[in-house]
């Protein structure tokens, strides 16, 4: 494996990690969550420009991809904020 595929990996698994941090999902879940919904891929075809964002941004990217694949996540953890 050459240096650029393991940073990518690493870089993967540090946004799934804080996806599921941010949205209290055990990490398997988050995984299968951003899978599901494209925002894995969406990380590894834009690793060069989401790279030298901060995670944060990062985060919000694969957010809004993952909803303009159908993923609801963002729209119901929202919502149960909301209502406690």
């Amino acid at each position: 494996m050459s240096k650029e595929e393991q940073n990518k990996i690493d870089y993967m698994v540090v946004c799934v990690n804080e996806f599921a941090d941010r949205f209290f999902l055990n990490y398997k879940d988050a995984f299968n969550y951003l899978h599901k919904y494209n925002a894995i891929k969406f990380l590894d075809e834009n690793y060069e420009i989401e790279h030298t964002l901060s995670i944060d941004d990062a985060i919000d990217d694969i957010m809004m991809i993952a909803e303009k694949n159908g993923g609801h996540l963002i729209r119901s953890y929202t919502m149960a904020l909301i209502q406690s």
